[in-house]
């Protein structure tokens, strides 16, 4: 059975941060969330040290959500930008996520190379050639499987009636999560939650400086959404630690300064679960 669906049958919403690699999944994890999002942008920042402009592909996509599987238990919803490709590639796409854990997958209508859905410049695909990826997805997708997630990027590419209409054929088109990225106001987003939120669930991107009024998610459930993700928050809060770590290392010599802020050997041990691999590992040590 899928482990996202029944979250999204229940009162409430799903808040789920982004993690891009097994480490930040096990501390979103332990922090308590119910749902974990693996965002595309934060892999393309970590992984690469790039911006989010379509620069890796499937098989690195699939490699960090199989890592994140094996060590987490909550459901992860996977961002797989265009499904890389046409239509046939989303199939392929929908198989190999769905082998490495992923309960539901994110495909979006930009063209190839996509870029942040908060950055200007995008270019979309038709729409009838969406509608065709979506239901080749859905073919692809064994009984049981992950959630389709159809994102639009349209209302900055072609107005907001036109994201609306995009919606609706992605919907006909066995999406089972809606995804209207960057409304830029909360009118906007109340908008979307009237037309659709009562026939699917609704996913709302809080981004940090994007176009959208990031609002807490008690409100997002007031106004019908069902599935808040904070995709980049994550990466951006490790950058701003990074930041003032390594300037008073620098400054310093010496991590002193900093102790109070950091775990120590035993501490980041204790989380990672040191002594009890060891104690499973000793089960095995004389046959």
């Amino acid at each position: 059975m899928n482990k996202l669906a029944p979250l999204l049958t229940t009162p409430g919403i799903v808040v789920a941060p982004g993690c891009y690699d097994a480490f930040s999944a096990l501390m979103a994890e332990r922090a308590g969330f119910a749902a974990l999002y693996v965002s595309g942008a934060s892999i393309a920042y970590a992984r690469l040290g790039r911006p989010d402009i379509g620069l890796f592909g499937l098989a690195e996509l699939a490699d960090t959500v199989g890592t994140i599987a094996d060590r987490v238990s909550v459901p992860l919803i996977v961002d797989a930008d265009t499904g890389f490709g046409n239509a046939i590639n989303a199939q392929r796409t929908v198989r190999v996520l769905a082998r490495a854990g992923a309960a539901a997958i994110q495909i979006e209508d930009q063209a190839m190379p996509k870029r942040c859905g908060h950055l200007r410049g995008k270019v979309l695909i038709p729409k009838d050639e969406m509608v065709g990826k979506l239901r080749a997805a859905v073919d692809a997708r064994e009984a049981g499987g992950p959630l389709l997630i159809a994102r639009t990027d349209a209302i900055a590419v072609e107005g907001f009636e036109n994201a609306m209409d995009r919606a609706e054929a992605y919907l006909a088109a066995g999406a089972d999560i809606l995804f209207v990225e960057a409304p830029r106001t909360e009118a906007e987003l109340a908008d979307v939650a009237q037309r659709f939120g009562t026939r699917v669930p609704l996913l709302a991107n809080m981004v940090e400086g994007g176009s959208t009024p990031v609002l807490p998610a008690q409100r997002l459930s007031e106004l019908g959404f069902r599935i808040s993700i904070f995709p980049g928050g994550t990466m951006r809060a490790i950058a701003h630690a990074l930041d003032t770590y390594f300037a008073s290392l620098a400054r310093h010599g010496t991590t002193a300064p900093m102790r109070e802020r950091m775990l120590d050997l035993a501490g980041i041990n204790a989380i990672l679960g040191l002594d009890a691999m060891l104690a499973e590992g000793a089960r095995y040590d004389h046959g």
